[in-house]
Parts: C-alpha cells; structure tokens; sequence
C-alpha cells in the first residue's frame, strides 16, 4: 500500500484496481493516505483556505433523484423561493462577511428564467465577488449566458460514472446528458467543478475508483465529495449511508491524482464526525463553503437530516470557520482561489473510464 501511495504522490497515477485497493486498505494504510494528501495539498496549494459564501436560493426541484431531500416527489418539504432582489442582498452581506465567492445553489427550479438571472448575476458580480453556480442541469444556451452574464464556475456533481447506478437513482436523467452538460461547461471557459456521493447503495469500490479516474480526466477544477446521508423522506431513507472514513479515502486519493484542483471540507462530512471538516482540511482539503442563508431557509434545505448549523446565524459561521482554521495553523485564504492551473487543458478523455462508450447513443432524447 506504502508503494502505491509513493507512486500516486510522485506520478499521480493509479489503475483503477489501485485506487480500490487502497479505498479498502487498513487503518495504516489510510494514515499514510492522509499524510500524504496532506503533503500534496500544501505542496500544491498552500496553507490557505479558501471560503465560499454559499446562498441556497430556492428549494423547489423538477428532478426526482432518489437520495435527494428536495426531490419533486417529497411532499414534506417546505418549498421557498428568493426574490433576485433578497439573493443580490445576502451577496452584499458575503461582501460584509470578507467572502471572495458567492455560490449560489439551488434545486432545479424553472421559475428562474435567463431574464431572472442574468441582471442578478451582473449586479452580483459588480459587487467584485467570483461567482460558482451550482444549478443542475442546463442547455448550452443557457450556460453561455450565464457566463457572459459573470459566472466564473460551475459545480455539477457527476455523483456516480456507474451507469446502470446512476440512472436507477436518478429517473428520467441520463449519465450521457450530465457528460455533455460538463463537457458544455469546459468548453464555455468555466472552471468545472464536479463530485460524488459516498455510499450509496449498490455502490462498489471499482465504481468510486472509476469515479476518482473521471475527476482526473475531465482535469476537474474543484471536486466535491461527501457521503451518502439517508434522508427518511426518500425511497432510500432505510438504507445504510456512506461512512466519514470512505469518503476522506475517495478526497484523500483525489488530491493525489489532481494536486492542484480545489476540494472543499463538505458540510455533510461534518455532520458524520464532529470535527469533519478540520479533520477533512488534514486530509487533502483546501476549501470551506459556509452558509450565507438566513432564518428558515437553512432548515428548508434539506438534503439530508441532521444537516449542521442551521440554527447559526451566518457571521457565527464565519467566526466558528475561521477559527477552527487557525486553530490546526491554517490560514484564511485572501483572494478569490482560482485554480493553479496548467495553461493548457481539455475536456475529459473520457475513454479511460469507459463512460464514453457505455453512454454513446444515448443523446437522442437526452433529458432537458
């Protein structure tokens, strides 16, 4: 295992078999995984964390995936809706909180038209934020605009290149639309951000190793990885869930394969382990994302139960962050943490994961 961490620190690669022996490496092993990551991220991108004010705009979904708390079939939830008008004022608070970046997050919601959006995100960009969107699946039209309107990055989540999985969870999508909507986004000029769950069920280890191979190939800008958390209000609301452990294994590994790409502490780390957030910045982690919504709406964004802070105000947060960061001798980054990066990038080969040719013939009557 010793060997294998070496070469995937010293030449970041791994075969898939590799990178699944060490997702099921002892403990032992796991620690020089940590250290290793740990070594790699401040190599590659230093002692600096980069937080990103994150405003979770609506909860309202058309899709129906089957781990998510917003899916349009749960009835439970409370639905909300922002006003552009209170989305651009919890921008300007970011601004007051020191955030370099706002993300702006919500369920695959209509009602917020190109004519919504694109003065909002003007507006917010004239405040001297970067901005990541993070809005699901979209045309190619529409991410265009979105771009030439301010957004600097993108965050869809791959959640899983199994794709028998991946369309068994998630009904009435493809795998082949998610890859064109990523391969759009590339092409757009965006930094890419995309990820997995952790856990879910039916899930393999081959199939998190293939998931840590397609970071690598589509050069992803920002990975973000978290375990699976049951939620009670979806079908799979019985089934086990991910564990803290697997998931820093999958961040850990991704660190080593791309050293220099952007891997947020996620919050659902954290509401597995105490201390998961800090425990994830000492294993290859070098981004925070703190919640910038206000009142209700942090409890009506439930993706999953037992969801940390929603009861804290927005500048708690950034204090509680902020020392937490100090306190492992990390520092809050300053600028707005665009990726180091090669000049020279392209979207994914795709081939080495074999997603290409399991998802061609498949883009007539792709999902929209």
């Amino acid at each position: 295992m010793e060997k294998l961490i070496n070469q995937a620190e010293e030449t970041q690669t791994l075969s898939q078999e590799e990178l699944a022996q060490l997702l099921a490496a002892d403990e032992a092993a796991a620690e020089k995984l940590f250290a290793a990551a740990d070594r790699v991220r401040r190599q590659q991108v230093g002692d600096g964390v980069h937080l990103r004010g994150l405003i979770e705009f609506s909860n309202t979904c058309r899709q129906n995936c089957l781990y998510c708390g917003l899916r349009r079939d749960n009835h439970q939830v409370q639905r909300y809706r922002m006003e552009p008008e209170e989305i651009y004022g919890l921008a300007v608070k970011a601004v007051g909180y020191g955030y370099k970046t706002v993300v702006l997050q919500s369920g695959e919601d209509p009602y917020y038209t190109l004519e919504i959006m694109e003065p909002l995100l003007r507006r917010i960009k004239a405040l001297g934020l970067a901005i990541t969107l993070s809005l699901g699946e979209k045309s190619r039209e529409e991410y265009a605009r979105y771009r030439a309107a301010g957004a600097d990055r993108y965050l869809l989540r791959i959640e899983t290149t199994d794709q028998a999985l991946y369309e068994r969870l998630d009904p009435g999508m493809s795998l082949a639309n998610r890859l064109r909507c990523l391969q759009d986004l590339r092409e757009l000029g965006y930094e890419v951000g995309t990820g997995c769950l952790v856990g879910l069920p039916g899930q393999t280890l081959a199939s998190l190793a293939a998931d840590i191979l397609f970071f690598q190939s589509l050069d992803a800008d920002m990975v973000g990885i978290g375990p699976f958390i049951p939620n009670a209000d979806t079908p799979l609301g019985q089934e086990t869930g991910g564990t803290f452990e697997l998931a820093t294994r999958v961040m850990a590994l991704t660190r080593l394969l791309l050293p220099n790409s952007n891997i947020p502490a996620t919050t659902a780390m954290e509401t597995l382990h105490p201390q998961g957030r800090i425990l994830a910045l000492q294993r290859g982690a070098n981004v925070v994302m703190p919640n910038v919504t206000e009142g209700d709406y942090r409890r009506q964004y439930a993706l999953y139960p037992g969801k940390i802070c929603v009861n804290d105000t927005p500048a708690h947060c950034r204090g509680c962050i902020t020392g937490k960061i100090q306190a492992i001798g990390r520092h809050v980054a300053t600028d707005a943490g665009f990726r180091r990066k090669e000049p020279e990038r392209r979207f994914a080969q795709i081939e080495r994961t074999g997603i290409e040719q399991e998802s061609r013939g498949e883009s007539e009557g792709m999902h929209e």
